[in-house]
């Protein structure tokens, strides 16, 4: 079973002009959006926001962009890292959500996300808790996933159809799974990217080369059609930021800032498995919960090589916390499913560490994983717009929703043919490889995991450590000094917790940030300048 491999490295080349983000771009734009009234102010830089503000960039419209943490600080990190093709709007019956989820994620794959988006194989282990009938289900299923992927327009190259594996295949692509009763396990293809956060970063980048002033650590304090008083983090200075539209992307925090909405989180937790901790994975795995026929405990191998498995959908009621905390309820479950497929169980000792993010679903009855994941898009009397529900797959068309819904005057959207930082000169990949694949990109020196993460500036970021030999050492999961450097200078990170919480991922694992955060700490001092 074979996954698409990993784009190339082209010629060596700096950031794309405009596109640097960092503290002195920071400070000049802080104090030219004091001086003038943008177009539209964004507020919230998730994938959402960040999307609105280059797709109002991109048509012509001039943007400031404010969030009060970082670029991605909330739920856009704590995803499973999928860009899916929505199989299980399918089993609700939501066709539209589920192609419009499709669309989006050849969006992505093909034009403008090549470089950290890519096909991800999946099994569903046939045990013998998955009867025949449930089994016939689900592969109903996945060819419904896989008609849609045809009508999306994206090439069976990119994404192969579902299959049946036997079960001494199954577990050579799964070594863990336990082999007693195995009948062996359906395929399936679905997309991924590398990193949600850095998916992010590049959108956001792509937006201030676009022109969008990209200003984290800007908290509104108070929203209206006009603008927003807004607080510096950095200094505690407050000040007016004038607007002829207001845009609320703040997902599940939307709520604090206007009464249009009304939200119900739920959460969604993962864990994190140390590399090694199930064997050499070469595909992820959905895993049936009981009693549940279309939901699912994912186990998903990480280029570093982490798996995490996920997710839980819990309702959260009270205050919405900034970082929601992973309960031990949420972490029992979720060995329990993942035990019920493998040979020998993980202990709650294995879990290295664990996330939780908060889903923005608007109000309704039921259950919270019952809730419609269609995104909204309401406007206040006030006049402002309010972008809500959707996931990650779908930032870009909320984000164009969200610009046709404050501008029906403006140019039509560009952003389906966009290709975002790092994604140019990078080709959509053909099949071929296996998931999880590392070493050399197979093209010069530049190793495949800045490749992958990095794309077309990949390069650069690797000469940096050869033009300045201090940048050379390496952390944990082998991300080098000269990609925390490369992070302050061109991607906005400004204090620690940006640079292994959200540039790298290092600190998924208490242990792992505690490690890296003196080098951390020197980057930013030796670089902040």
């Amino acid at each position: 079973m074979n996954s698409p491999p990993g784009p190339y490295a082209g010629a060596s080349s700096g950031p794309p002009a405009g596109s640097s983000l960092n503290a002195a771009r920071r400070a000049r734009e802080l104090a030219e959006v004091r001086e003038t009234v943008v177009d539209v102010l964004v507020v919230g830089l998730g994938a959402t926001g960040a999307g609105v503000a280059l797709d109002a960039a991109s048509r012509g419209l001039s943007v400031a962009a404010i969030d009060a943490h970082d670029l991605a600080f909330g739920t856009s990190r704590w995803s499973s890292k999928m860009i899916h093709g929505g199989l299980r709007y399918l089993a609700k019956g939501q066709i539209g959500v589920a192609r419009e989820s499709a669309v989006e994620r050849g969006v992505l794959l093909c034009r403008t996300a090549p470089h950290l988006v890519r096909a991800q194989p999946y099994l569903l282990p046939l045990t013998p808790e998955v009867g025949r009938s449930q089994a016939g289900v689900v592969m109903a299923g996945y060819r419904l996933g896989d008609l849609l992927r045809a009508s999306a327009g994206t090439p069976r190259r990119l994404l192969p159809g579902p299959s049946r594996v036997t079960a001494s295949r199954a577990r050579a692509l799964v070594p863990a799974l336990r082999p007693d009763g195995l009948r062996g396990a359906l395929a399936s293809f679905d997309g991924r990217v590398v990193d949600d956060a850095r998916l992010v970063v590049a959108i956001a980048r792509t937006a201030a080369a676009h022109g969008a002033r990209v200003l984290t650590r800007c908290r509104a304090l108070s929203i209206s059609g006009d603008g927003a008083e807004v607080r510096d983090e950095l200094d505690g200075d407050t000040f007016a930021i004038r607007a002829r539209k207001v845009i609320n992307a703040t997902g599940v925090w939307a709520g604090r800032l206007t009464s249009s909405v009304s939200m119900r989180p739920s959460r969604g937790t993962h864990l994190v498995l140390r590399p090694g901790t199930l064997g050499e994975l070469r595909a992820s795995m959905h895993v049936p919960i009981p009693g549940e026929g279309t939901r699912f405990v994912l186990v998903l191998p990480q280029p570093d090589g982490r798996v995490y498995v996920g997710l839980t959908d819990e309702p959260v009621d009270g205050p919405i916390p900034d970082v929601p905390e992973v309960p031990e309820t949420d972490v029992a479950f979720l060995l329990e499913v993942l035990n019920s497929v493998l040979e020998v169980p993980v202990a709650r000792a294995d879990v290295a560490g664990a996330y939780a993010g908060l889903r923005p679903l608007l109000t309704g009855e039921g259950r919270t994983s019952d809730l419609s994941r269609r995104h909204s898009v309401v406007k206040a009397p006030d006049g402002v717009v309010t972008i809500v529900g959707g996931k990650l797959t779908t930032y870009r068309r909320m984000a164009e929703d969200a610009v046709d819904t404050a501008f029906p005057d403006a140019p039509a959207a560009r952003t389906a043919r966009l290709p975002l930082v790092g994604a140019d000169g990078h080709r959509a990949r053909s099949s071929g490889g296996h998931a999880g694949a590392g070493g050399d990109s197979g093209r010069g020196r530049v190793p495949f995991r800045l490749v992958e993460r990095y794309g077309s500036e990949a390069a650069a970021v690797h000469e940096l450590a050869e033009r300045e030999p201090e940048l050379a050492g390496t952390l944990p999961l082998g991300v080098t000094l000269a990609e925390l450097a490369w992070a302050v200078r061109h991607e906005g990170a400004l204090d620690a917790g940006d640079l292994l919480d959200r540039r790298t991922r290092i600190g998924l694992v208490p242990e792992d940030r505690a490690a890296a955060l003196p080098a951390a700490e020197r980057i930013l001092a030796d670089h902040s300048r």
